[in-house]
């Protein structure tokens, strides 16, 4: 049977193509370690970006992480929404916790609930768990991987009713995290979720 044969599987084209591809990955992963780096520190200068260089470098080196592509595409204009919002969120946030602790005689009841994520990928999984941890109130207590679900443990709950604001908070943030960075096929499934009606744009 005659025609033109298919390359093989190991040709170099395609052993580049995939060798660019991780490059490509390890780069994302290494700007995102230097982000939260800096982050965590509350302060972007020039060392702590060389600082958050050396060690999102020696991450990647002695602790490799799963191989993690990212099919998305950066959207501009909805990364800035979701950086302003955020800085909102974060001050909000940090003014109701000082005045939790500085409150004589107030004794702030915590709870644990659950939160299923509707695109459940490692970045989206990684994003929005760092995300959530970084706003005073809110720490990441587990995260299931098969289920794509977080399990948070959030600071002043008080009626059942808070716990839906803080599930709402969280899928919120995961729609801006999406819109920002997320595929077409993720943002179309996260715009059609019936479940995300109720939280905020």
């Amino acid at each position: 049977m005659t025609g033109t044969p298919e390359p093989a599987p190991d040709t170099p084209a395609v052993v580049g193509r995939g060798r660019l591809g991780r490059w490509r990955d390890q780069v994302a992963a290494l700007g995102w370690l230097v982000v939260v780096w800096n982050l965590l520190w509350g302060d972007v200068n020039w060392a702590n970006l060389v600082g958050g260089l050396l060690v999102g470098g020696a991450v990647l080196v002695f602790y490799p992480l799963p191989a993690v592509s990212f099919g998305g595409r950066l959207r501009p204009w909805a990364l800035l929404v979701f950086a302003g919002r955020f800085v909102v969120e974060l001050v909000s946030a940090s003014v109701h916790v000082a005045r939790i602790a500085v409150q004589p005689g107030y004794r702030p009841r915590g709870a644990i609930i659950g939160v299923q994520l509707r695109v459940p990928s490692d970045l989206n999984l990684a994003l929005t768990a760092e995300a959530v941890s970084l706003v005073p109130g809110t720490l990441i207590l587990e995260v299931d991987r098969d289920s794509g679900t977080l399990y948070l443990h959030v600071l002043d709950t008080h009626r059942p009713a808070d716990l839906e604001v803080a599930r709402d908070r969280t899928l919120t943030l995961e729609r801006r995290i999406v819109r920002a960075v997320g595929s077409a096929a993720e943002l179309r499934r996260i715009e059609t979720d019936p479940s995300a009606k109720g939280t905020r744009s």
